[in-house]
């Protein structure tokens, strides 16, 4: 496992793994010199193989949950490994790209680009993927992924990045405030899966179009409207600010009440249920299962691309 440490030209800074493409840490600076640490990490990098929460990982080669792990693709069934409660397949099945070694290709002060090499038959899915993910910090206090994927065969592809942010050294994530670009949002069955309807935020609780308290439970894709940042994300004090704008066209959003504390937090970081917020930027869940979804596969002679910007301002 290798680390790759990038400053920003601002002074940001932020370490990335090799293993998952994962981004380990992130800390931005503040008024009077003060440097505020936005991401959950783990201390121990040992403690990235098993990583259950995904902490700054890609997911793929499909992110998010497919049912059943089965798709049917050009006339012909696919069955993809299953990791979650033995019926469903989440973030790309048992040993998908987050619990992958990818290969550093580039490397700056400011930026690195990783590369993963997927073969035909990766958990199940038909194809060779050659995925990159590039991290840069850029001024102010920005990080920018990029993401891509080619194939040789027709596949799905969905990647994403799942940092679990959080603003407020110790805080519980709820006592934020979060503002979403969505008018609608993908309703999900009690397995978490999308029940294929695209509807309105208008008169539901996950209306988040004005900023208000994180005050449900969030394990929910947002159909972002396009005109606007993707998420922005105010801590209890007001005194720290994280902006997402992205290219995709869902977000999923996640309220961490899974995280438990695997192994001691990066810096003396403590890690319990709501400790951070996961922004994921991506297509639908189950896509591959639902055609009125932003379509979910990649052919050969395509590349699929992905940007997202997370800035933090603070004060």
């Amino acid at each position: 496992m290798q680390e790759i440490r990038l400053t920003g030209p601002d002074g940001s800074t932020a370490s990335v793994l090799d293993w998952g493409a994962t981004l380990r840490d992130l800390v931005v600076p503040g008024p009077g010199g003060r440097r505020r640490r936005v991401v959950l990490g783990y201390q121990r990098l040992d403690d990235y193989l098993a990583n259950p929460s995904y902490f700054g990982a890609i997911a793929g080669r499909h992110a998010n949950r497919i049912a059943g792990g089965r798709f049917r693709l050009d006339g012909r069934d696919h069955q993809l490994t299953l990791n979650e409660a033995g019926r469903t397949h989440l973030h790309g099945g048992i040993r998908g790209f987050s619990h992958q070694p990818w290969r550093i290709v580039a490397h700056d002060a400011a930026s690195v680009t990783l590369a993963l090499t997927s073969p035909d038959g990766d958990q199940g899915y038909p194809g060779a993927v050659e995925a990159r993910c590039t991290y840069t910090l850029v001024a102010p206090a920005t990080l920018r992924i990029e993401l891509e994927a080619k194939a040789d065969a027709a596949t799905p592809v969905n990647l994403a990045h799942h940092s679990y942010f959080t603003l407020e050294d110790g805080a519980d994530i709820r006592s934020h405030r979060l503002q979403i670009g969505a008018a609608s949002y993908t309703p999900v069955d009690d397995a978490l899966i999308p029940t294929g309807a695209v509807t309105s935020v208008a008169g539901t609780p996950y209306d988040f179009r004005a900023a208000r308290p994180i005050d449900i439970a969030l394990d929910h894709n947002f159909v972002l409207s396009g005109d606007g940042p993707a998420a922005i994300v105010t801590s209890a004090d007001g005194r720290t600010r994280l902006t997402v704008t992205t290219d995709a066209p869902g977000l999923q959003v996640y309220d961490g009440r899974g995280v438990k504390a695997l192994g001691p937090g990066i810096g003396g970081q403590h890690h319990f249920p709501y400790a951070g917020l996961a922004l994921e930027p991506q297509l639908f869940p189950d896509g591959p299962n639902h055609p009125q979804f932003p379509d979910a596969i990649l052919r050969p002679g395509r590349i699929w691309r992905q940007r997202s910007d997370f800035r933090v301002e603070t004060g």
